[in-house]
């Protein structure tokens, strides 16, 4: 028998917050975990006192907690599982990507595998989800993302936003209006000195966002955009 849903979105998350630290430390600590999932701390004691004696996660006090290849093949399902069914409802449904990420879990929960890889199909086989995060392949192999904060890129680089790390729904509604999605080339004109706003040019368009909300979207150079 595998993961319940509980269970498959702890590891889902512990996955996700290892991935974009060092790749040499896999362990992360209970207190990041229940952070991201808005979860008490005793409630994350005993979840991963669950997923330990199920043999999903290795935990060592004062290091963390680190998944096993079985843990992170249940994480990894989970987490094709939820972007797939994102992009199947923002592609073919046509949803706002604003608006899927709470139903992709509510769907996520039920939808079995084979309907599933048909969503996939559907979506013409996406490699991120709507908001820029790497799908993995339906074997398991998760592509490796290399970005970093638009707020910290030069002006006159030329870039693509990679992924947006917000589920904010007016952010994203606002993000969206101008023009600032993954996929996305743009040049950075200026950036005002003491965090001030920065100033882009989106498809021959002046647009101005603000420093804290250029941090939540992740920029590459137009080559790393591809997945390899």
């Amino acid at each position: 028998m595998g993961a319940s849903a509980a269970m498959q979105e702890y590891l889902a998350e512990a996955y996700r917050l290892a991935y974009y630290q060092d790749e040499d430390n896999p362990y992360i600590s209970t207190s990041a975990l229940a952070e991201a999932l808005h979860v008490s701390a005793p409630a994350v004691t005993r979840m991963v006192q669950r997923l330990k004696e199920a043999g999903y996660l290795e935990h060592e006090p004062y290091r963390g907690i680190c998944l096993t290849p079985t843990g992170e093949r249940e994480a990894l399902i989970s987490i094709r599982r939820h972007r797939l069914v994102e992009r199947f409802l923002v592609d073919v449904m046509q949803f706002g990507w604003h608006e899927v990420h709470d139903s992709a879990d509510e769907l996520g929960a039920v939808v079995s595998a084979l309907v599933v890889e048909r969503m996939a199909e559907m979506a013409g086989h996406p490699r991120r989800c709507p908001h820029g995060e790497p799908i993995p392949s339906p074997d398991g192999i998760m592509p490796r993302v290399k970005d970093f904060p638009l707020n910290q890129a030069r002006p006159g680089d030329e870039m693509v936003i990679s992924r947006v790390s917000t589920h904010d729904a007016d952010k994203l509604l606002y993000l969206g209006s101008l023009g600032l999605k993954p996929g996305t080339h743009f040049q950075v004109v200026e950036r005002a000195p003491f965090n001030g706003p920065i100033q882009l040019r989106v498809e021959g368009e002046l647009r101005v966002i603000g420093h804290e909300l250029a941090g939540t979207l992740r920029v590459c150079p137009p080559a790393e955009f591809e997945l390899a």
